[in-house]
């Protein structure tokens, strides 16, 4: 049991920074089906970042760190694509996430093994990374029963905690999380007391980008200590799903962020238990998939979006 504990937890909370991708650019009125790219090119500069410092500096703790702020900028830097086209262009918010997909898969793919190519003299589509720390936290993984849930935490985690309380904070304690809220329900009215719904959201969409890098490069470390451009496919739906489920707020979508995250740990562990073939990883993999759908039929008719959510805005409609 602490075993499935341990490893849903490693996979929850990046998708729970993913998930907080899609409340922060939702709930200014952009829709954002473009967190899976947001995060695959983000985890893409911070994995090369690492490389680079990995080749300068051997075996240290550094590259980790870095990749982790490197992949939040360049998250928010990639972000501002899918801002310019829904806000400055006011184009088709769904179709603009859904190319950014794709476009971020294609171009992390070919930059990956050109920089491998050209750079390192490989031929590899991967940024091989080293192993990302984990620490026992002190007292907490001495507890008998259990203290082996607190020891050999990823590093990520806590700070992915640190992120998502301060993204809580913003959002709903911070008079620019107001202005945001405020630009997802009702923008005529924020614009009606001279804030600029453009620029709130902007930079909630810049932010939401840099949340989805985040979580991106941590999935990077975590799943396979390498960076290739198919190693997300699924997780943005997936965190999308969760901050439907969640109905755009923050610690629902924990809720929603766990149970994905501990039903494929668990699915994972009845196959090894089970010492079934390795190919029924395949089919455990599916199970957040089945959840998804499941709680879609249960759950999805009461949630309510923002109100003026895909609306692209436009000041001579007031």
């Amino acid at each position: 049991m602490n075993t499935i504990i341990i490893n849903g937890l490693a996979f929850s909370l990046p998708l729970l920074a993913m998930a907080l991708s899609g409340i922060y650019s939702e709930r200014s009125g952009i829709t954002n089906l473009a967190v899976e790219g947001f995060q695959g090119f983000g985890a893409f500069t911070g994995a090369f970042c690492a490389i680079l410092l990995q080749r300068a500096l051997g075996n240290s703790n550094l590259p980790f760190y870095a990749a982790l702020l490197i992949s939040f900028l360049g998250g928010c830097l990639f972000a501002m694509l899918h801002a310019l086209m829904c806000i400055k262009f006011k184009a088709n918010q769904v179709i603009s996430g859904v190319v950014i997909n794709i476009f971020a898969t294609a171009l992390t793919a070919y930059m990956t093994k050109s920089f491998n190519r050209t750079l390192f003299g490989e031929t590899s589509d991967k940024f091989v990374l080293n192993v990302a720390p984990r620490f026992d936290v002190p007292l907490l993984s001495k507890l008998p029963g259990i203290g082996e849930i607190f020891s050999k935490v990823y590093v990520f985690e806590p700070i992915i905690i640190i992120v998502v309380f301060v993204g809580w904070f913003v959002m709903y304690k911070t008079r620019f999380g107001m202005y945001m809220r405020a630009c997802g329900d009702n923008p005529q009215a924020v614009d009606a007391a001279g804030i600029n719904v453009a620029k709130i959201r902007y930079i909630s969409v810049a932010i939401s980008g840099g949340f989805a890098g985040l979580g991106g490069i941590c999935y990077a470390y975590s799943i396979s200590s390498n960076f290739s451009a198919n190693i997300y496919s699924g997780y943005g739906y997936l965190a999308i799903a969760a901050l439907i489920f969640g109905n755009w707020n923050i610690l629902p979508t924990l809720g929603a962020c766990l149970l994905f995250g501990i039903a494929r740990s668990a699915g994972y562990q009845i196959v090894m238990m089970a010492e079934l073939p390795s190919t029924y990883q395949d089919v455990i993999m599916i199970l957040p998939y089945v959840l998804t759908l499941i709680m879609l039929m249960f759950f999805s008719k009461k949630n309510q979006s923002p109100k003026a959510l895909g609306v692209a805005y436009d000041k001579g409609s007031r």
